[in-house]
């Protein structure tokens, strides 16, 4: 099921305008510092379908008319969306708090289509907002809330209309909706990586290996990689560090009779993390390519995630081992890898030196899978088919 950001506008996305609160010009128009970077990496690798939500007290008023409303927040929508940055829907409310209309927040009536739909997970979702009728919102709809605020005193400077709500709310229970109180945009991406990004486990144990693989899609690129083999560790380290994937592989196996099971099975359980990890593919590219040089060697390779498992090998060693491992075990590990993860590889390689060779092969794949698991903002499956 999916999930939502409800997103308020004014001291949420844009600084607001005292006294008046209103913005009146372009020139007024002043971005909550770094909402756009940080909002664009929360659309691009967390998977959140966004809506906007807004009260604008007499909005269509001669004080406030419609027609200087709308072309400044298209303008701040056109912005955005340079970024990549949609939303799926734009609910604003006209009215003034005296009014006491149900679709003014923290009231839910703009929203009821969401709150009846089978395809949200409104649990899962949050408000983002910096008004305690944002917070109050959140409560009302059964999610949590993103509470922007520039102090550490949770009840400060309240407006009469929060106030009046306030009263009649219990603060523990309010307090139990706020995951999070901040005023800053890179701490609300960093909490909703923490708590949305996706960690896979996979062990597969057999007679001759027992192989533990951690994966988290998106991460830094961290990498925890114990094989007993230690040129093969760099290698894997090369595919964690340059595709931003935080990888961990534990393993133990017969290293005593030679190389070839642990390669083998740690090509299986790490092609079957990325199968299982990815799932239904929706919203990434799905195809990567990267050219990377390594001193006179170049690698080349190209990668579609579509399901279909298949290895183009064009690669020739001078030597019959690089460091501890036999160099036929490269070849191996790939299509053990291709066969279990379901992807279509082509890997070629020239050079005279073959540790060079290797190793700008292995950073050149995590290149190349940085580009094919990056989100492209479309939420469906990158096939004319609609399944992958």
């Amino acid at each position: 099921m999916k999930r939502i950001l409800f997103i308020d506008r004014d001291g949420t996305l844009i600084q607001e305008n005292p006294p008046t609160y209103q913005i009146d010009s372009i020139d007024q128009i002043n971005f909550y510092p770094k909402v756009i970077f940080f909002l664009s990496k929360i659309v691009q690798e967390l998977n959140y379908d966004l809506v906007m939500v807004s009260n604008q007290d007499g909005l269509g008023t001669d004080q406030f008319p419609d027609k200087i409303f709308w072309s400044i927040h298209n303008h701040i929508l056109n912005i955005l969306r340079t970024e990549g940055i949609h939303f799926n829907s734009i609910h604003i409310d006209k009215t003034f708090p005296e009014e006491k209309s149900p679709n003014r927040k923290p009231g839910t009536g703009m929203l009821k289509n969401y709150l009846k739909s089978n395809i949200y997970n409104i649990s899962k979702s949050f408000v983002i907002g910096d008004r305690l009728t944002d917070v109050l919102l959140a409560k009302n709809i059964g999610c949590q809330s993103i509470w922007i605020k520039k102090n550490n005193h949770h009840y400060q400077k309240l407006t009469k209309e929060e106030k009046d709500y306030y009263s009649s709310i219990n603060e523990k229970d309010l307090k139990k909706t706020i995951s999070l109180k901040t005023d800053s945009w890179k701490k609300i991406y960093e909490y909703l990586s923490s708590i949305t990004i996706k960690k896979y486990v996979y062990q597969r144990i057999t007679l001759e290996t027992n192989v533990k693989v951690c994966i988290s899609l998106y991460g830094k690129g961290r990498s925890n990689i114990q094989t007993g083999i230690a040129f093969f560790d760099h290698l894997l380290q090369q595919i964690a560090f340059h595709s931003y994937i935080d990888l961990n592989i534990q393993t133990k196996g017969d290293l005593d009779i030679d190389d070839h099971h642990i390669i083998e099975d740690i090509g299986i359980t790490l092609g079957e993390s990325f199968f299982q990890v990815l799932e239904n593919k929706i919203g990434i590219e799905r195809y990567g390519f990267y050219f990377l040089p390594m001193d006179e060697s170049l690698a080349t390779i190209a990668l579609d995630l579509g399901g279909r498992s298949q290895l183009s090998w064009k690669v020739k060693f001078l030597r019959e081992k690089i460091g501890n491992i036999s160099t036929e075990m490269f070849f191996h590990f790939f299509k053990s890898f291709s066969s279990s993860a379901k992807w279509n590889l082509h890997i070629h390689a020239v050079g005279k030196n073959d540790h060079h060779k290797i190793e700008s092969i292995f950073k050149c794949f995590g290149r190349a899978i940085k580009m094919a698991i990056q989100k492209n903002f479309s939420n469906k499956i990158p096939s004319t088919k609609g399944f992958l």
